[in-house]
């Protein structure tokens, strides 16, 4: 039995053939109705959560539990690398790779600061080299020194382009950094408004709080970034 605890719509766009989608309502349900023999595969995002749910399983008794390493991204990513092989990078990308310091065949390398070439493309490319990237096998979900992902680094660049692409990759648009800190929180605090209606477009969260009980809300820089994060927290509310 494979258990995908990824929320609903995650699991809509894609998983394991087969495979239930549980909430940790349904978890009970499992627990109890499920024969303690058979044999348990817990999915997550990244291969974190769902080590906790399969340690739950094992404590109620299942011989056969195990947590999917890397979870269902690491597991898409190897499909799609054995479905096809990458493709040769075109000329204009393997020149955008080698003028921003990385190696022209590999898609996941970093520099010094932990950057990919996707961060660098997110925020200074235009879409379809970020697009090129992502066929070629670049990590969405890769971070940086400072725990951003790519895109914030789209978000620095004001790239609304790329911050759309992203999003529809499946880029997780609410990943905090090692401060905390969201991709909404910094543009909303360094006051790139369109950044700001892009992220909000897509579905970022004004409310979403740091530990300190911050907000996005709260950091808005102008009042074109506070007047844009108003309305959509209105519009949550209904």
């Amino acid at each position: 039995m494979v258990l995908d605890v990824r929320d609903p719509a995650s699991y809509a766009r894609g998983h394991i053939a087969g495979a239930e989608n549980a909430s940790q309502e349904d978890l009970s349900f499992y627990l109890f109705e499920t024969p303690k023999e058979t044999p348990v595969v817990v999915c997550c995002y990244h291969g974190n959560s769902s080590q906790a749910y399969a340690k739950v399983f094992a404590d109620m008794g299942f011989a056969q539990v195990y947590s999917l390493d890397g979870g269902y991204e690491a597991w898409a990513a190897a499909e799609r690398a054995a479905a096809t092989a990458a493709p040769a990078l075109g000329a204009a990308l393997s020149a955008f790779l080698v003028e921003n310091g990385f190696p022209p065949g590999d898609v996941n390398a970093k520099d010094k600061t932990g950057a990919t070439a996707l961060m660098a493309a997110a925020r200074l490319a235009p879409p379809e080299l970020v697009k090129e990237l992502l066929a070629a096998g670049a990590d969405l979900h890769a971070i940086n020194a400072d725990g951003n992902q790519a895109l914030w680094l789209a978000c620095v660049g004001e790239n609304v382009d790329n911050i759309r692409l992203l999003v529809e990759a499946g880029i997780d648009i609410g990943h905090v950094n090692l401060t905390g800190a969201t991709a909404l929180m910094f543009a909303a605090s360094s006051g790139r408004a369109k950044a700001v209606a892009a992220l909000l477009a897509a579905g970022a969260d004004p409310a979403q709080e740091t530990d300190l009980g911050l907000s996005a809300l709260e950091m808005a820089a102008t009042e074109e970034c506070l007047t844009l994060m108003r309305a959509a927290a209105r519009a949550k509310r209904g």
